[in-house]
């Protein structure tokens, strides 16, 4: 599977200059930096330049003089300033320009914005002080959490039309995980990612990614034993260091082998595919090709590892193309060409699924403006603009009209097409945050020799049961 080309140069551009605009960064005559200077600052060349203001002006946001310069239209200036005002809670990255741009010049957006990790925290104090935003993106684990404790507003509510076109169009997965019992839909998927193995293209000298697990271990222990002192064939996040980023690959490489965590009626964790899933990953670190000090590694260390060649392939997700590009000073555009993506090797217990993860948008019960959020929503995930965005960052769209869109124009979107109609998303749970804690544990426990796999399995299956007061069902 490849990955889809990433958000090009003088998009990029265009999204931060319309942040600055929006934010009246460029004084009192509104005039914007040079092409030149704009070529300096960002370090691009004349052409995503130039593209990124001809599409404001095209777009009504800057009028350009010739020898003169360029200006920010005080007319767009004026109706940005008119339109009513919605406060918005999101992680940092590229949320903040996407949620601009498709809110237009009709809502004017205020940010508050953390780290992932802080972002839950956020929110919840944000809550319990009586000041929650309008409308927020937070990651869909936590979506069970909120729900329980009545923070969020059912879909329904705001727009009963909407509600029914979600359901019909948005994909299996995504319609019935943000769902719950007398509140109906409360969240809404934004654009996902996918777990999957990331590899350096040169490592595998042109040879197709692994398909099986038994492919897997024959590479990796090939490249571990040609590779340097200092250098890996295979790394992922390994423990409690790097959170939710290790329940990530974990639960993505249970997925791979049939195995479950727990469903709405009991624990499935203790299962033959789950020990098998932990023996595998032990056999890796006995190779020499897993090392066990991944235990230690935080959430960016195996993309940094990747990027750096001192790691030939890595347990990750789509999202983590960023990320690369940064660690290498890539362009976006260009990392497909250095490193291939492909969706996890199927394990032995199969049938093997795929784990989608990724962030949902929702509007809180304490929305000051709750209709204005509902516009917000309809905006972000209107087919044209889904379609947009999905297409220049590689993410997937969780609409199915969308997803039957690209297929014809997209490999990577055709070939994740059949995927995602069966594709799994993180166990859910009001306790969410307690259980990837302990499935954390149950990893680091493994590969760290504390612990054998089934002794693992079975003590982390009982620690979960008395988390979320479910039975026990054993494989």
């Amino acid at each position: 599977m490849e990955l889809a080309p990433p958000l090009p140069a003088y998009y990029r551009l265009k999204r931060r200059l319309l942040a600055d605009i929006e934010a009246g960064h460029y004084g009192t005559d509104g005039r914007l930096p040079t092409e030149h200077e704009l070529c300096a600052a960002y370090g691009l060349s004349r052409t995503p330049v130039t593209r990124a203001l001809s599409e404001l002006a095209a777009e009504g946001v800057v009028v350009r003089h010739r020898r003169r310069g360029t200006f920010v239209d005080p007319g767009w200036m004026a109706r940005l300033h008119a339109a009513p005002k919605i406060s918005v809670m999101a992680t940092h990255g590229s949320w903040e320009g996407q949620l601009r741009e498709a809110a237009g010049n009709d809502l004017r957006l205020e940010f508050t914005t953390a780290p992932l990790w802080e972002t839950r925290a956020m929110f919840r104090r944000a809550i319990a002080e009586g000041r929650g935003p309008d409308f927020a993106i937070v990651d869909s684990v936590w979506v069970a959490e909120f729900a329980e404790s009545h923070m969020l507003t059912p879909i329904a509510e705001l727009d009963a039309d909407w509600a029914a076109e979600h359901d019909a169009d948005f994909l299996p997965p995504f319609v019935d995980a943000y769902r719950f019992e007398g509140q109906g839909l409360v969240a809404v998927h934004a654009p996902a990612d996918v777990a999957g193995l990331w590899y350096d293209r040169a490592a595998l000298g042109g040879a197709a990614p692994p398909q099986t697990w038994r492919e897997l271990r024959a590479l990796a222990r090939a490249l571990a034993a040609d590779a340097p002192r200092g250098e890996h064939a295979l790394v992922m996040p390994g423990g409690a260091a790097a959170g939710e980023t290790t329940t990530y690959a974990l639960v993505a490489l249970l997925v791979a082998n049939g195995a479950t965590v727990f469903t709405p009626e009991a624990v499935t964790l203790d299962s033959p595919a789950t020990v098998a899933t932990l023996r595998f990953l032990r056999r890796l670190a006995d190779d020499g090709a897993l090392p066990a000090e991944v235990v230690t590694y935080d959430m960016d260390r195996a993309a940094q590892m990747l990027a750096a060649g001192r790691a030939r392939m890595i347990i990750g997700a789509s999202y983590q193309a960023e990320r690369l590009a940064a660690e290498t000073g890539t362009p976006l555009a260009e990392v497909a060409g250095r490193f291939g993506f492909a969706p996890l090797p199927a394990g032995p217990h199969g049938p093997p699924g795929i784990l989608c993860g990724g962030m949902v948008y929702c509007v809180p019960r304490q929305a000051r403006h709750p209709e204005l959020a509902m516009r917000l929503l309809r905006a972000a995930t209107a087919p044209k603009w889904l379609a947009q965005v999905c297409a220049e960052t590689g993410q997937l769209p969780p609409r199915r009209s969308v997803l039957d869109a690209l297929a014809p124009v997209s490999p990577f979107h055709a070939e994740t097409a059949a995927l995602l109609e069966h594709a799994v998303v993180r166990p859910s749970a009001p306790t969410y945050a307690l259980v990837s804690a302990q499935l954390q544990t149950m990893l680091e426990g493994v590969l760290t020799r504390r612990w054998s796999p089934a002794a693992a399995v079975s003590l982390t299956a009982d620690r979960i049961s008395a988390i979320t007061g479910r039975p026990i069902v054993r494989g």
